[in-house]
């Protein structure tokens, strides 16, 4: 960064709210080479998609609340679990594409955001200590809801574990890496939670798994279309490199109306309450997005787009976060909703009767 950019930045600084904020919206901030270190760090997590972490393991939590009784400490610990793993999980990928060399200067991860390494931001060694910190941490966690819930939670985990360190060497090169999306996004972190907030699981858990893991599927499917030539270079043969870029935007459609057709089964089934057709207010974000895949890639980054040379990540990204949070809404409203109804059963006659 030159002299004078520095001079500007100390004299207009972003606060630091703002700038985590900012992270978090879009997962770059400028002036990042001279940014707090919690902002760094933010960036270098790419804690800008945390969100479908965050969202799976409350899906999970509210899920096994809809179906019975549940301990929350051992759901949110489960939960903030989930969110640790990911941000992990991005830490070690950086790492292992850096080693491989699948990461470079011209590869997109390198353009879209600040690399870790290739920018500066940290070290190899740096972001192996960062690694070994989250993992300890969330041993700490498997250690003690284990110790509530028994041997199956460690299945879980190592589970979780063993399909993130293969994502980079192996599952993402063999067009795997999407189906490993959509399995520990959806069964592995929302069925973990529910076991872990109810101590059981049950046939409705694990269908009520599918829908948000499908959509964070094709969150990656999007990723990956971005990155076709790309990967292409480097022999990472995702899903998008093997069907090609039109069928693969086609495949992102799909999963966008599978994600309500599973919505209606759940409901139609009564594997959940109704409340979670409230997903429907996300059908305009669904609709926006329908519309940038049915165009071709623009040719340079509209003004404010943060994530360029990326593209269709973001719009399937744009239907997630909103999708994903109705979800959230709809199954806090089947819970609460006998509880309203039983507190209108106790208050109406003393209203009648004070009126009467």
């Amino acid at each position: 960064m030159s002299t004078q950019a520095q001079t500007q930045a100390a004299t207009h600084p972003i606060p630091l709210l703002t700038r985590w904020k900012m992270v978090l919206d879009g997962c770059n901030i400028p002036q990042i080479e001279i940014a707090d270190g919690v902002t760094r760090w933010l960036v270098i997590s790419r804690a800008c998609v945390f969100s479908m972490s965050l969202t799976s393991g409350l899906i999970g939590l509210l899920v096994a609340a809809e179906q019975g009784t549940v301990n929350w400490l051992l759901g949110l610990l489960a939960v903030l679990g989930v969110v640790i793993a990911h941000a992990s999980n991005n830490i070690l990928n950086d790492w292992g594409d850096v080693r491989q060399g699948v990461d470079t200067e011209d590869y997109p991860r390198a353009q879209y955001s600040t690399h870790p390494i290739l920018g500066g931001l940290t070290t190899p060694n740096g972001l192996l200590v960062a690694a070994l910190i989250l993992n300890l941490a969330d041993l700490a966690i498997m250690l003690f809801l284990y110790s509530q819930r028994g041997p199956t939670i460690i299945y879980f985990a190592v589970a979780g574990l063993l399909l993130s360190l293969s994502y980079t060497s192996f599952l993402k090169k063999a067009g795997l890496g999407e189906l490993t999306a959509l399995l520990v996004w959806g069964p592995l972190m929302i069925g973990g939670t529910a076991f872990a907030a109810s101590g059981t699981l049950n046939t409705s858990t694990w269908i009520l798994t599918l829908p948000y893991g499908l959509i964070v599927a094709s969150v990656l499917v999007g990723k990956h279309i971005d990155k076709i030539e790309a990967d292409k270079k480097v022999g990472v043969h995702s899903v998008p490199v093997l069907l090609g870029r039109e069928r693969s935007l086609t495949l992102n459609k799909v999963s966008f109306i599978l994600f309500y057709v599973i919505i209606l089964a759940l409901v139609g089934f009564r594997l959940t309450g109704p409340w979670v057709l409230v997903t429907f207010f996300a059908i305009g974000r669904l609709r926006t997005s329908w519309d940038v895949y049915s165009k071709p890639k623009p040719k340079k980054a509209p003004e404010g787009f943060t994530v360029w040379p990326l593209w269709y990540v973001s719009w399937a990204m744009y239907f997630n976060r909103q999708a994903g949070e109705f979800f959230v809404v709809g199954l806090l409203l089947n819970i609460a909703t006998p509880y309203v109804l039983d507190m209108l059963n106790i208050t109406a006659p003393f209203i009648v009767n004070l009126f009467a």
